[in-house]
């Protein structure tokens, strides 16, 4: 059996430890993935599927617990090696785009490429054909402003997946498009995981979305129910 794409064992997490306004964010989360499975992290506004996702991303380190991405246990990794791990092996995709103002589409996914080493001529291969997978390549030389919501956030889409990574973290992704242009982007989204194959675990208050996923995890006061 292949090892787990994301593995998180009794993550906690904990602000303010030890004070009178101490907040237990996560109490002991456990949760597997496996490598091409799209979960669904369904939890209220505070909850901490937030905090969830940058543990299980490095973006963000646990009070307690153990987090494996790809087999490899990367709990204590020191900075350096947890961005270099974070920029090979994990896409994130937020409610905003956060693109690039300056460049245009294309460059917006060139650029991830370049910073993790790869070429400039395959990086901008790359980035054209995942630009073809999302229906915008007419669209490349287009900055940011001059794309629609639904163009900016497949974009972002296509950058979150520019070097190749085994697992995708999504918070909100549709969350702030109006729900025709979320139903159909959300869609380009599945096509997108399917035919990469990578594991993903996407936040949304969508229940119909999540609904399209393979499994639906609930994430209530810290803790998975």
């Amino acid at each position: 059996m292949s090892e787990a794409a994301l593995a998180l064992d009794g993550i906690t997490k904990v602000y303010n430890s030890g004070k009178p306004s101490e907040i237990k964010v996560l109490q002991g989360v456990s949760l597997s993935v496996a490598a091409g499975e799209v979960v669904a992290l369904v939890a209220p506004s505070g909850a901490g599927k937030s905090t969830l996702l940058h543990i299980a991303g490095l973006l963000d380190s646990a009070d307690g617990g153990s987090v494996a991405i790809g087999g490899e246990d990367v709990t204590a990794l020191g900075d350096r090696r947890r961005t270099a791990m974070r920029r090979a092996k994990v896409g994130f995709i937020y409610q905003f785009h956060h693109l690039l103002p300056e460049f245009n589409a294309l460059e917006n996914i060139i650029l991830p490429q370049l910073a993790n080493g790869t070429g400039a001529g395959a990086a901008e291969g790359r980035a054209l054909d995942l630009l073809k997978r999302v229906g915008l390549e007419a669209r490349a030389d287009h900055r940011p402003a001059a794309l629609s919501g639904g163009e900016q956030q497949r974009v972002a889409f296509c950058r979150a997946l520019a070097n190749g990574p085994g697992l995708l973290l999504a918070d909100e992704p549709t969350g702030n498009l109006d729900p025709a242009t979320s139903d159909i982007v959300f869609g380009v989204l599945m096509d997108l995981v399917r035919d990469t194959g990578l594991a993903a675990v996407i936040a949304t208050h969508n229940l119909e979305l999540a609904a399209r996923m393979d499994r639906t995890v609930r994430l209530e006061a810290g803790r998975i129910v």
